[in-house]
């Protein structure tokens, strides 16, 4: 995994060349992109995974629907809808995506350009095993009770108050 080429982009995108994991992983100077979707069902409800206690990143936290990274010479949509087919089991062409926002999420350890879509689907998902420990849908009084715990990603509740806020 640490020999996979990610784009290395500007803040608002440009692509400035290819990074390895490894290395974008390691020094948050280096910006790559990726993408997130954010699953509702039909009553409102958000579908989150719990994270595998054997990630690099963020072991076994509640995190974002569905998010990878953008392999180097991958358009953006084409690797959100790989993600979704690999990591819920969803074939893409049967859930309608809308474009939210683009933002940057920096830490200790990695800078990433977020590219956030929202779709609306019941399931049934089939989770990536190697990745995924749990999917599971959470209303937003269940989220919101348990924002602050370390029960989420840092990431993902940065990314949830920005979600709420366009539903306001």
């Amino acid at each position: 995994m640490s020999d996979e080429l990610f784009p290395l982009v500007s803040e608002t995108g440009e692509l400035r060349g290819s990074v390895k994991r490894s290395e974008a992983h390691g020094n948050p100077a280096l910006i790559h992109p990726v993408v997130h979707c954010l699953v509702t069902s039909d009553d409102g409800r958000l579908l989150l995974q719990l994270r595998s206690q054997d990630k690099d990143v963020q072991p076994g936290r509640w995190d974002t629907s569905v998010g990878g990274h953008v392999a180097y010479g991958e358009a953006i949509d084409a690797a959100l809808r790989r993600e979704i087919a690999e990591e819920i089991g969803l074939d893409p062409g049967i859930i309608e995506l809308s474009f939210c926002y683009r933002y940057l999420n920096r830490s200790d350890i990695e800078t990433e350009l977020v590219h956030t879509y929202t779709g609306c689907h019941n399931g049934p998902f089939v989770r990536q095993r190697d990745e995924i420990d749990e999917l599971r849908f959470w209303t937003h009084d269940q989220i919101a009770s348990a924002l602050g715990t370390g029960l989420f990603t840092p990431n993902f509740e940065h990314e949830y108050a920005m979600f709420r806020s366009l539903q306001e």
